[in-house]
C-alpha cells in the first residue's frame, strides 16, 4: 500500500467541484477499488441530535444497518469512545453487529469537526487479521480531510 499515492488521490477527489455527497461516494468507491481487502467502505454520521448513527455514502453489499445506536456494534462504540477501533476477527467481539457472514474484520475511524465526533468511516473485510497501522494512518488522513469539507 503506497499511502502517499492514495492520499494524493483523496486530495484530488476532495478538491473536485462535486457535491460533498458525490465526494464521499467517490472516496468509498476509490478505497474499495484500490485496496483489495476493503470489501465494504462507508460513512456513518450522527443522526441530528439523536444518539445514533445514520448510514450515508457506501460501496459494497447492501446493509440493513442504516441506523446504529451509540454503543452498539463497532461503529456505535466508536461514537462513544471517540477512538479508532480495529477488529482483526469479528467473531471474537461480543458487541459486534454482523453485516454479513463474509465479514471477518473491521476498522472504524472517527471523524472530528471542531473537536466533536460527527461520524466515521467504516471498512469491512472478508479477510481476518488484515488491517495494519498503515490502514489506520490512511483512514485517519481520509477522516481529517473529509472533516474539512463538512465544517
Amino acid at each position: 500500500m503506497n499511502i502517499v499515492v492514495l492520499q494524493k488521490k483523496i486530495d484530488v477527489i476532495l478538491a473536485s467541484t462535486k457535491t460533498n455527497k458525490e465526494k464521499l461516494q467517490a472516496i468509498c468507491d476509490f478505497l474499495e477499488n484500490s485496496i483489495s481487502y476493503y470489501d465494504w467502505v462507508g460513512f456513518y454520521f450522527k443522526n441530528g441530535n439523536k444518539n445514533e448513527l445514520k448510514l450515508a455514502q457506501f460501496t459494497g453489499e447492501e446493509t440493513e444497518h442504516t441506523i446504529i445506536p451509540f454503543g452498539k456494534g463497532i461503529c456505535g462504540q466508536v461514537a462513544v469512545t471517540n477512538e479508532n477501533f480495529v477488529v482483526q476477527d469479528v467473531s471474537e467481539q461480543d458487541n459486534y453487529i454482523s453485516c454479513g457472514w463474509k465479514v471477518k474484520s473491521e476498522v472504524v475511524i472517527p471523524i472530528f469537526v471542531e473537536g466533536e465526533n460527527i461520524g466515521q468511516i467504516d471498512i469491512d473485510s472478508h479477510t481476518a487479521n488484515t488491517f495494519t497501522a498503515k490502514d489506520e494512518e490512511l483512514l485517519e488522513y481520509v477522516c481529517k480531510k473529509v472533516a474539512t469539507i463538512l465544517v
